[in-house]
């Protein structure tokens, strides 16, 4: 699976409504988790094969929805309730549902799997409402309007237009409550290290970086800044992080979870590379510190909209909270 539309579904900027449920209850002492509704557009969708495998998926072509409808077409037997805050581990195809197109799916195995936090921070809208109330062993249709994925920009690398609704049929593999994180960086200290940005961090933790006056490192760096001693961050795990990003050329933060008031949570196998590469091996109590090429990057395709050009380097301070 691209790591484009991986990272086009975890997003970080959008807000929207949650529908109410408590994290880490189960079907028995959830009857209120309120599941999105299946409409007209959803059930059009004709799903065939064993949930696991990769599905047979039928649809005319254009289909599209006002809000996001969702339809399980087979019905699992967990227990557990899949809610706000929520790990959700799953298998799925997605299309463009004007065209019919297939967007990307994955591979149907366990290296293939994608995990995804219930989280309004981090989840595009549609995707969320997908997912909110299933439990493993579904096999899930939704039908995505524009409004509840990528609005008027739409999501030209992904061949998804402004006005393009999505399909997808998503298979529900597990569903895990989320570890406790730390609420910031602790651990010893480590000395800077020449050639990188200097960090100072205010009383909460929330790092300020300067950029030396020099030319921007053409490979991968990393070092430590605080060296912490709990779990080991694994090779495809799921990791909560407090972090900021910034564009070496020019200063501009692009991204911060620290300035949206909570960390972020998201598998090491479902960002840039070098940032997957300051992550994994790390303990949880760290901050790191990353400078990454354009190779190591986005390349020659950074996101849409943001200050980043596709030939800048980029730095992350970023703190490991938690990993699962």
């Amino acid at each position: 699976m691209s790591k484009k539309l991986l990272t086009s579904l975890t997003i970080a900027t959008v807000v929207f409504s949650l529908v109410g449920c408590s994290t880490g209850t189960n079907e028995a002492d959830a009857p209120n988790c309120a599941a999105t509704e299946s409409g007209e557009s959803s059930e059009k969708v004709n799903v065939s094969g064993d949930v696991g495998s990769a599905p047979k998926v039928e649809f005319d072509s254009p289909l599209n929805a006002e809000t996001t409808e969702r339809t399980v077409v087979d019905e699992g037997d967990g227990d557990v309730v899949a809610v706000e805050g929520s790990i959700v581990t799953v298998d799925f195809s997605a299309y463009n549902a004007t065209s019919g197109d297939e967007i990307e799916t994955t591979t149907y195995d366990e290296a293939g799997q994608q995990q995804f936090t219930l989280d309004e921070a981090q989840l595009l809208p549609g995707l969320l409402k997908a997912l909110q109330c299933s439990v493993t062993g579904d096999r899930v249709v939704a039908v995505i309007p524009p409004a509840d994925a990528f609005q008027e920009a739409g999501q030209a690398d992904l061949g998804v237009a402004a006005e393009d609704s999505m399909v997808f049929v998503i298979d529900v593999v597990d569903i895990s409550e989320p570890v406790e994180a730390l609420p910031r960086a602790e651990g010893e200290e480590q000395p800077a290290e020449d050639g990188f940005p200097t960090v100072e961090l205010a009383e909460d933790g929330a790092p300020t970086i300067t950029i030396p006056d020099a030319e921007a490192p053409t490979e991968l760096k990393i070092a430590n800044l605080i060296t912490g001693d709990g779990e080991e961050v694994a090779e495809g795990a799921n990791v909560t992080v407090h972090y900021t990003g910034m564009v070496w050329a020019t200063g501009d933060i692009f991204d911060s979870s620290w300035e949206r008031g909570e960390p972020a949570t998201f598998p090491t196998g479902g960002v840039i590379p070098g940032f997957s590469k300051a992550l994994v091996g790390q303990k949880v109590g760290s901050q790191v510190i990353a400078v990454i090429p354009p190779a190591e990057g986005y390349g020659d395709a950074p996101p849409e909209g943001s200050p980043i050009g596709a030939t800048d380097t980029l730095v992350f301070v970023v703190d490991i909270l938690a990993t699962q």
